[in-house]
């Protein structure tokens, strides 16, 4: 989506914050870990039932011939944004990337500005003081510890490229390059047991190989819509302009009512997030998720379980995060 949290020149007290954040931003190398070994890559599920004190294994209690469409996913929503110049107005998350992996959380929203040949994690202008290095090593941790899991992956080009001397694809072919094996860049919805220690690619930016699911065209906005690929489709709730917790609840629950019987080769992102304004320009994440994310707790607390998709947060907890989880048992 067009990310409107952040916008500059609002006030000027407000320009002056995020120049401030810009100047600081820098590019930090960061060394790669090793690449997985066969025997991760091809994990056994795990034995027994599933309990919320598994929830870092959780998709090791599914069979591996389980499409990745007909499961119920914590997600978080900027995954990265946990840095703001202004309350209220960037920040997105609490917990780390490692801290949402290890809640159960297997749906990450990364936006990436394209820097000086390097990615960068941004929240509209605000740079998080995070690298797309630094997300990849995160997941790669997590997977070579969890090695049944796996990462559905969302990148995003995010603010203004500057300084580079390679397209955006070519950037992340790269980052890939660094360790193929860490990634699932096949088209098509994929199963469990073709992606378990694996990064799964949901592309949200155009490219000449028809990598991963492919978001990169008819992406609403404001809206919830379908993006169409011919074999699988792609079915989003992305209503982040929220006039009333309300409306954006009704928009929510629809599209949780189709998932449950919709067809398995269509899948399912339904973000909670969004922002308010306050004086018509200026955005107040917090006004929805402090509303809408007990709505989503006590659903999911009350649920008797089923196929609701990726459930795509803003301040996502472990317990929320525990609470989608028990939907797949």
């Amino acid at each position: 989506m067009k990310n409107p949290y952040v916008k500059r020149g609002l006030f000027a007290g407000i320009a002056l914050l995020l120049l401030s954040c810009q100047k600081q931003e820098m590019l930090m190398s960061t060394d790669s870990t090793t690449m997985l070994t066969e025997n991760q890559q091809a994990a056994i599920p795990m034995q027994g039932t599933y309990t919320a004190a598994n929830v870092a294994d959780w998709m090791g209690f599914l069979p591996n011939n389980t499409l990745l469409s007909t499961l119920t996913i914590p997600g978080t929503h900027d995954s990265g944004a946990r840095i703001e110049p202004v309350s209220g107005t960037a920040k997105t998350q609490n917990l780390t990337i490692a801290q949402q992996l290890d809640a159960g959380v297997r749906f990450l929203d990364i936006r990436c500005r394209h820097y000086q040949d390097a990615f960068t994690i941004h929240h509209g202008a605000i740079y998080q003081n995070l690298n797309f290095d630094d997300v990849i090593n995160a997941c790669k941790n997590f997977l070579q510890a969890h090695p049944n899991e796996t990462i559905i992956m969302s990148v995003k080009p995010e603010h203004t490229a500057e300084g580079n001397t390679r397209t955006f694809q070519e950037q992340f072919n790269l980052y890939v390059q660094q360790d193929a094996a860490l990634w699932h860049l096949n088209s098509g919805i994929p199963t469990l047991g073709d992606t378990r220690g694996k990064i799964v690619l949901l592309r949200r930016f155009g490219a000449n190989a028809d990598w991963g699911l492919n978001a990169s065209h008819s992406w609403g906005d404001k809206a919830t819509f379908t993006i169409n690929n011919g074999s699988y489709s792609l079915r989003v709730q992305d209503e982040y302009q929220v006039s009333n917790n309300s409306n954006k609840w009704n928009a929510i629950t629809n599209l949780w009512n189709e998932a449950i019987s919709g067809n398995n080769q269509t899948m399912y992102v339904n973000f909670t997030s969004g922002y308010q304004q306050i004086l018509w320009v200026i955005p107040d994440i917090p006004a929805v998720s402090n509303g809408i994310n007990p709505q989503v707790n006590t659903f999911f607390s009350n649920s008797t379980g089923g196929r609701y998709g990726s459930v795509v947060m803003d301040f996502i907890t472990t317990g929320i995060a525990s609470n989608i989880v028990q939907a797949n048992f």
